[in-house]
């Protein structure tokens, strides 16, 4: 019965996501939202909510380890494992607006998250306090506040195709949101609980758990959005996406997070918030030609793989 959940729950991630894409490109389209930033606000945010339930869930249950592991986790697996996939679908537009703004601001909150958590500038032991979620949701702020001015006050530069369709009644594109947002969600807590069942049955532990197998299954949404955009030739959606999904992850996740009970996690080391990090550098490294290839992909990809078998080696040994 577990299998066929499992099952069940992947094909209404795949529906929910086809919906949700569609829907956020309609209302981008009607009110000339960048697909990025659409991608960003909606779609990022929205495919990030099981990550924020896990956090916050394990926040209030006192478990650091899967609040924090759940947001690392998922931001190695959403640029390395979601984005590397997806540009082996299409290749991925990266503007130079992203270049210059969107993911040099990913690196930074995933410094600042690495830095914050270590205390490296008050000294003490590595713990997310609550004035350094503060610090972490002031800049979530400030991001959002910039990209939706920013997008408002210039054009974009032009690197999708032009959709000259007729526009759908907006009151469809707000169901095809809502109910592919529904469908993710429910279909991805269906997921992770059968999921992690089968792992605790295989003996593995809730550290090795939450930055693997939870981490992977909160960020299936953020998989099947960008693979549906990225088959839509929406590949700004794609990666506004990505980006959107880690800068909520780090700062508005772990921000509340640690207003609920202080942060530590002393069985996460630094190396996993290294991996974090070069995550976040490798679409500023690999875009630099304005699109991140094919090749790209799978060299991001392949890191994945060996990222997740060295930690399966670690749990082994």
């Amino acid at each position: 019965m577990i299998y066929v959940l499992l099952i069940l729950s992947l094909a209404g991630i795949v529906y929910g996501a086809d919906y949700l894409v569609a829907g956020s490109v309609a209302v981008a389209r009607r009110y000339r939202i960048s697909d990025f930033v659409i991608g960003a606000a909606i779609v990022g945010i929205g495919t990030s909510m099981p990550e924020l339930t896990v956090s916050f869930l394990g926040a209030l249950q006192g478990n650091s380890e899967v609040a924090i592991g759940n947001v690392v986790g998922s931001n190695i697996f959403n640029v390395l494992g979601i984005l590397g996939i997806t540009a082996l679908f299409f290749p991925i537009a990266v503007t130079k607006a992203n270049m210059k703004f969107e993911i040099p601001v990913c690196i930074f909150v995933s410094v600042l998250l690495t830095l914050l958590t270590f205390n490296f500038f008050t000294g003490g032991p590595a713990t997310l306090s609550r004035p350094d979620g503060c610090i972490l949701l002031v800049v979530f702020a400030a991001f959002m506040w910039y990209s939706f001015y920013n997008d408002r006050k210039k054009t974009n530069e032009v690197t999708e195709p032009t959709d000259s369709s007729p526009l759908s009644p907006i009151w469809i594109s707000v169901v095809k949101i809502i109910g592919g947002l529904t469908l993710l969600i429910l279909s991805c807590e269906i997921f992770i609980e059968n999921a992690v069942l089968v792992a605790r049955k295989l003996g593995l532990n809730d550290a090795f758990i939450s930055i693997t197998l939870i981490a992977c299954g909160t960020s299936l949404p953020e998989l099947a959005a960008s693979i549906m955009a990225a088959l839509k030739k929406n590949t700004q959606l794609a990666l506004g996406n990505i980006l959107g999904s880690n800068i909520f992850n780090i700062c508005l996740i772990l921000g509340l997070s640690s207003q609920v009970i202080p942060l530590s996690s002393p069985d996460i080391p630094v190396r996993d918030y290294l991996w974090m990090i070069g995550a976040a550098a490798a679409p500023l490294i690999l875009g630099f030609r304005g699109r991140i290839s094919r090749l790209s992909g799978a060299l991001m990809f392949i890191l994945y793989i060996v990222y997740t078998w060295s930690l399966l080696m670690l749990q082994t040994s």
